[in-house]
């Protein structure tokens, strides 16, 4: 996995790529909770996400939590279909704020 972090002044957005798996996961996760202790409003765009593992939805749980305590908001954007199947069958769809 890779990544890109644009900072503006209201947001943070991380740019991942490759794999979001059991390997790269705690990385994954690492930096999504980073980015709240920037901002209150963090972009996840996953256009180029490969792949996406229970290990990352755990991840991305934890951010939309952060989000919710903070009163601030995780947004993911750019999802490839491979990964907006996984988000459906797991009902993630319907939990995370996705556009």
């Amino acid at each position: 996995m890779h990544y890109e972090e644009i900072r503006s002044e209201e947001t943070v957005q991380l740019n991942i790529e490759g794999k979001i798996d059991a390997v790269s996961s705690d990385e994954f996760q690492t930096l999504v909770l980073a980015a709240f202790t920037k901002t209150k409003c963090v972009i996840i765009n996953l256009e180029k996400v490969t792949y996406m593992s229970s290990a990352g939805l755990r991840a991305l749980t934890l951010g939309d939590k952060t989000a919710k305590s903070k009163k601030g908001q995780l947004i993911i954007i750019n999802v490839p279909e491979q990964v907006r199947d996984v988000f459906r069958v797991t009902g993630f769809d319907t939990i995370l704020d996705i556009r």
